[in-house]
């Protein structure tokens, strides 16, 4: 049985995600040429939030994509691509070609979301560069993925799983820990 206890409330969740864009906005030393794109599902929430805040602060309304990464998935088996894939779309509201691509996603584990993204991205265009921003990081790499902005690091056990909630889908905004009890 697992039992699930909240490990980031709604404030610190609303903090972490606006010093990510803070953090944005300095290390890009503007935002010319940015457009942000989230991971379907969670990540688009966070990526609109993220855009959302940066617009308050440099006033400026920034492109907003949305991921669809299924049929990039590195873990999907001839035995699951014979039953039907549920593909939900990307859209990217601008040409990518020569943009710098803020890809956002909730919780980096392994790294496969994010390679899988990678591939979804180059066939909309060639970014000038990609940057990858995560709510949470718990470790466990599989892959060299390294995130270039981290809202919380939550070292975790293999057995453990991180639960990001938003409001959008969830009804509500925390970030929770389940362990085997």
């Amino acid at each position: 049985m697992m039992k699930e206890v909240v490990i980031v409330d709604e404030a610190a969740m609303n903090r972490a995600l606006t010093r990510i864009s803070y953090e944005i906005i300095e290390q890009n030393k503007g935002i010319d040429d940015l457009v942000i794109v989230g991971i379907k599902s969670r990540g688009i929430y966070l990526a609109k939030r993220i855009a959302e805040k940066i617009k308050k602060i440099e006033k400026v309304d920034l492109p907003v994509g949305e991921l669809d990464i299924t049929l990039y998935r590195d873990d999907c088996h001839k035995s699951q691509l014979d039953q039907e894939v549920v593909v939900n779309g990307s859209m990217m509201p601008v040409d990518i070609q020569g943009k710098t691509i803020i890809l956002v996603d909730d919780v980096l584990y392994t790294g496969r979301t994010v390679r899988a993204a990678l591939d979804a991205i180059m066939d909309f265009g060639r970014p000038k560069r990609i940057k990858l921003a995560i709510l949470v990081d718990r470790g466990h790499r599989e892959l060299p993925i390294r995130p270039d902005y981290i809202g919380k690091n939550i070292p975790t056990a293999n057995t453990e799983e991180v639960s990001v909630h938003v409001i959008e889908m969830d009804g509500k905004d925390d970030i929770a820990l389940k362990k085997m009890n």
